[in-house]
């Protein structure tokens, strides 16, 4: 059940935001940098994370 809640809201916002997103990136070539801007963010900060986690949670 802790894990379901967040999930909903995540959901919730994602329904809120991509209407918006999608009518502001009508290009093609515009939508594809905005996602491959927030892949490169999302991949430095899953990295960040496994970095902090490897270092100063095994001892």
């Amino acid at each position: 059940m802790d894990t379901f809640v967040p999930i909903i809201y995540l959901l919730g916002v994602f329904l809120l935001i991509l209407p918006s997103f999608l009518s502001s990136n009508n290009k093609l070539k515009i939508l594809i940098t905005n996602f491959s801007i927030w892949v490169a963010i999302i991949l430095v900060l899953l990295t960040l994370y496994y970095i902090y986690n490897y270092f100063f949670n095994n001892f």
